[in-house]
């Protein structure tokens, strides 16, 4: 097996899935994040998720970041990261503040971390693309490690619901510059940006740790210095504190493609994946797609057919005020 400096990976699993809370809502009417449950009954997207970070990185260096008002449904799944491992954010201040509170506690234990970003409400049907990918991207970022590699997935069709990312020239490695993001496009721009060679952005990503703390010291100078200082009066590196607690509230919310990447694109790169069976799972429709191919059969799925089953169906009764 190719050997290289094992990276880090972070798992993001502290979102709300709320545009799929018609299919996430147990029989109590409580709505489940879309990364605790899972697709017919297998297991869970993060139980997915942290399968696929553990193709790249040991287990001793798989973070993820989970919220603390969710802690009824990921305090039983996460019982293959080590403690220390679990970083609980006290609420939810965007994706650009998920990113940066885990890689901050990485850079505190491993100041010359490589960093991958792996979503846990994902889904992927062909792994191994997925892993030559993240590969590719971790030798660039080991040959150029001031640069950030963006995986691409190469579209199949000019979907106006992802956000993309327009390349540009070709390099001999096959990882292009950054031309510019467009963030859910009209159709006819989506079909030129097809057929210019855009692909979806899949929000997975590799960088070293500190190449990603260099880009928020450039676009958000105020919110990094607030969360450094933060997190240089914890004594604890996992858990949630009042200090903690106390800079989110003064946070605004950001987000991390819009408010951190976008007008950094000479320091970003994006390698184009081949088909390999990835959604976001953004949609009912995406998640009766995803169903049917699971389930190998060419029947058509209306949208609200289709369901994420409740893995963790049990923890949110008990969590719930009723219980």
């Amino acid at each position: 097996m190719e050997r290289f400096c094992e990276p880090w990976t972070v798992v993001l699993a502290a979102g709300e899935g709320s545009r799929l809370r018609s299919l996430t809502t147990d029989s109590e009417g409580k709505s489940i994040p879309k990364q605790f449950c899972s697709l017919n009954g297998g297991p869970s997207l993060l139980q997915l998720a942290l399968r696929r970070a553990s193709r790249i990185s040991p287990w001793s260096q798989i973070t993820t970041i989970v919220a603390e008002q969710h802690e009824a449904w990921w305090h039983g799944e996460l019982g293959s990261v080590r403690f220390g491992n679990v970083v609980v954010q006290p609420a939810n201040r965007g994706t650009a503040i998920g990113v940066l509170l885990p890689v901050l506690r990485i850079l505190a234990r491993d100041p010359a971390a490589h960093v991958v970003l792996l979503p846990s409400d994902h889904f992927f049907t062909d792994e191994p693309v997925l892993e030559r990918a993240l590969r590719g991207a971790l030798r660039e970022v080991e040959r150029r490690p001031g640069r950030l590699v963006l995986l691409g997935i190469v579209p199949d069709e000019p979907d106006t619901e992802f956000g993309w990312i327009l390349p540009a020239n070709n390099d001999k490695l096959g990882i292009r510059r950054v031309e510019r993001f467009v963030e859910k496009p009209p159709a006819d721009v989506a079909v030129e940006l097809m057929a210019k060679g855009g692909v979806w952005n899949s929000f997975v990503l590799a960088a070293a740790g500190q190449t990603i703390v260099s880009l928020f010291e450039e676009k958000l100078p105020g919110v990094i210095t607030r969360l450094q200082e933060a997190l240089a009066r914890d004594s604890d590196l996992c858990s949630t504190t009042e200090t903690l607690s106390r800079t989110y509230e003064e946070l605004g919310s950001y987000d991390f493609c819009r408010d951190v990447l976008e007008g950094l694109e000479d320091r970003l790169s994006v390698l184009p994946v081949p088909h390999c069976g990835w959604s976001d799972l953004g949609t009912p429709d995406r998640v009766a797609r995803c169903v049917d191919r699971i389930a190998d059969t060419p029947r058509p799925f209306a949208g609200v057919e289709a369901r994420l089953d409740l893995a963790l169906a049990s923890l949110a009764m008990q969590a719930s005020p009723t219980a």
